[in-house]
C-alpha cells in the first residue's frame, strides 16, 4: 500500500487493473485500516477516473455473493447517496411504487453512511429481516415482486471497510460504487449520482452494459429527480435534459421533500408517503423517480403513461400492498394474488 499511496501522492492515476487489485486486497486484509482510511481520503481530495472505478467495480462484483433471479428480470433503483442533501428516501419508495406498477425489483440497499437514514435502517426499522438466501429473495418477488439485498450480506468482504467508511461519516468512492455492484447484476437500472462528472463516468462504463439503464443527476446537486429544477437523464438513448414540466410535475421548494432526522422520523415520513397521506411535493418527487424507472424498463412508454401508472400504483394502495407483502409476509396478502 506504501507505494500506492506515494503513487497517488504525486497525482498520478491507477490503472484498471491496479484498481482491482488494491480493492481486492483491501477485501482481503492485506492493509491496516490507517493505510485504508488513507486511500479512501485521496479520492475525497482528487476526482476519480473511469478505469479507477472500472476497476474498483470489478473487483467488488467478482467478491460478491451472486443472487441468481435472471427469470424474474428485476431491475434495480439506486442512488450513490453522498449529495447532502438530507431527503426522505425517495428512491426506496419509488421501488415500492414500480413494483406495484408491475415491473419486478431487485433494490440494493445499505445503512446510511453520510446520511441518517439508508434503506436498511429504514426496513430494519420496520421489521423486516435481512437475508442472503435465493429461495427466501425469489419468495419475496413471487409474493410481493420486489425483494432487499441488504449490501453486507452479499459484499462480505467489505467488512474491513464498513467501520472505517462509519467513522469517516462521509462519502467515498464506495458511495459511488454502490449502485453499480447489485449482485443479482440485473439487467434495468435506475441509478442516481451525486455530480454531473460522476453521471459522464458511469455512462461511459455503462455503454458496455448489456441491458436498459438511465442515470438521474439534478443540475442543483440531487441523485434524483428533485423537482426543484432541470435535471439530467443519461440513458441507451442519449442525453437529455429534463424539466419537472417534462413530467407534467410541479418545481418545488427543496425544503418540502427534507427527511427526518433520525430513523424515526424518516420512518413516518415513509409510511405517510407510501399509505398516500404525503404532501402533494413528496408524493409527486416519489412518482417522478418511479416513472423514470418504468420509463427506462418500458421505453415505449410517454413520459405521461409512465406517470399515470406510478401515480396509479401510488395511490391505489397497490404500492403499500407490495411493501406489507415483502415486510409481513405472514400477515400481507399476497401481490401475487
Amino acid at each position: 500500500m506504501k507505494e500506492i499511496l506515494n503513487h497517488l501522492i504525486e497525482h498520478r492515476t491507477l490503472s484498471k487493473e491496479q484498481a482491482r487489485e488494491v480493492l481486492k486486497n483491501i477485501a482481503t486484509g492485506s492493509y491496516n485500516q490507517s493505510q485504508i482510511a488513507a486511500f479512501l481520503t485521496v479520492y475525497l481530495m482528487r476526482s476519480i477516473t473511469v478505469e479507477e472505478l472500472g476497476g474498483f467495480r470489478e473487483a467488488m462484483l467478482e467478491l460478491c455473493v451472486p443472487v441468481e433471479i435472471d427469470e424474474y428480470n428485476a431491475m434495480d433503483l439506486c442512488g450513490t447517496g453522498g449529495d447532502g442533501k438530507d431527503t426522505f428516501n425517495i428512491s426506496t419508495l419509488a421501488s415500492f411504487i414500480v413494483a406495484g406498477a408491475g415491473q419486478n425489483v431487485a433494490k440494493h440497499g445499505n445503512t446510511g453512511v453520510s446520511s441518517i437514514c439508508g434503506s436498511s435502517n429504514l426496513l430494519a426499522h420496520f421489521g423486516y429481516e435481512f437475508t442472503n438466501d435465493k429461495d427466501k429473495l425469489k419468495k419475496s418477488l413471487d409474493d410481493a415482486g420486489i425483494c432487499f439485498l441488504h449490501a453486507p450480506l452479499f459484499h462480505p468482504a467489505m467488512k474491513n471497510v464498513a467501520p472505517i467508511r462509519k467513522e469517516l461519516g462521509v462519502k467515498t468512492f464506495f458511495n459511488m460504487l454502490g449502485p453499480m455492484v447489485n449482485p443479482s447484476f440485473p439487467k434495468i437500472q435506475l441509478v442516481g449520482v451525486f455530480s454531473l462528472e460522476l453521471a459522464r463516468l458511469y455512462a461511459y462504463l455503462y455503454q458496455e452494459y448489456e441491458g436498459r439503464f438511465s442515470i438521474l443527476h439534478a443540475l442543483d446537486g440531487y441523485d434524483e429527480i428533485s423537482l426543484t429544477g432541470d435535471f439530467k437523464m443519461i440513458s441507451n438513448e442519449g442525453e437529455k435534459l429534463l424539466s419537472p414540466e417534462s413530467f407534467g410535475l410541479p418545481t418545488i421548494v427543496s425544503s418540502s421533500i427534507n427527511g427526518g432526522e433520525t430513523v424515526e422520523e424518516s420512518a413516518r415520513i415513509f409510511d405517510n408517503i407510501l399509505k398516500g397521506k404525503g404532501t402533494p411535493e413528496q408524493s409527486a418527487v416519489v412518482v417522478a423517480n418511479a416513472a423514470a424507472a418504468l420509463l427506462t424498463a418500458k421505453p415505449g412508454l410517454s413520459n405521461e403513461e409512465a406517470v399515470a401508472k406510478a401515480q396509479e400504483s401510488l395511490f391505489s394502495g397497490q404500492a403499500l400492498r407490495v411493501f406489507n407483502a415483502l415486510v409481513n409476509p405472514k400477515t400481507s396478502i399476497s401481490f401475487a394474488q
